[in-house]
């Protein structure tokens, strides 16, 4: 409990100091990183108390995870339950069903060095956006569950044939009607 006072004694601190609008910069800084350091050991003390728990709290925990803010502070704090590889295939499950009406289905192949592997069992042929479409849907997927990946490559993205850059869209005037 003392670092919570602590901590608490130097926000006042630091609130006050932004109230003077002496070095406001660096103390909201600090002010940020101790706020965050509270949540997170708050967070992992939490985790820490379901995990003792058995099944019961994994499951809690489980249904937690699934939650995409509960989730994103898990892993911010680098408390999030599941590895990488797990959270990838989490991620690409929730896409599946819109890969299968776009691009079929799509295999992970794994992480290394930070590049998620990713290869396409499909396509669209003959729709010029689903290329793009399906692959920022793959990537969105994969980033929001693992932050930590610093590229996604995905293999069997064909792009249309003969694209040769932004496709148009051509929109003639529309005719006038006649009154009478």
């Amino acid at each position: 409990m003392n670092r919570v006072r602590q901590a608490g004694e130097r926000i006042e601190e630091l609130l006050a100091t932004l109230r003077s609008r002496e070095d406001s910069a660096a103390a909201a800084e600090e002010l940020v990183r101790l706020v965050v350091g509270l949540y997170g050991d708050g967070l992992s003390r939490i985790v820490a108390a379901l995990g003792e728990e058995g099944e019961a709290g994994r499951a809690i925990l489980d249904r937690l995870t699934g939650d995409p803010l509960v989730e994103s502070l898990l892993l911010l704090h680098d408390l999030h339950p599941l590895g990488i590889d797990e959270r990838v295939q989490r991620a690409l499950d929730r896409v599946r069903p819109y890969l299968g009406s776009h691009a079929g289905g799509v295999h992970y192949l794994g992480v290394t060095d930070g590049v998620a592997r990713l290869r396409l069992e499909g396509s669209c042929h003959g729709c010029p956006s689903s290329a793009v479409t399906v692959k920022l849907a793959i990537e969105d997927a994969v980033r929001e569950a693992a932050p930590e990946v610093t590229e996604v490559a995905v293999e069997g993205v064909t792009e249309p044939a003969g694209h040769a850059g932004p496709v148009l869209l051509q929109i003639a005037p529309c005719p006038v009607p006649e009154t009478s």
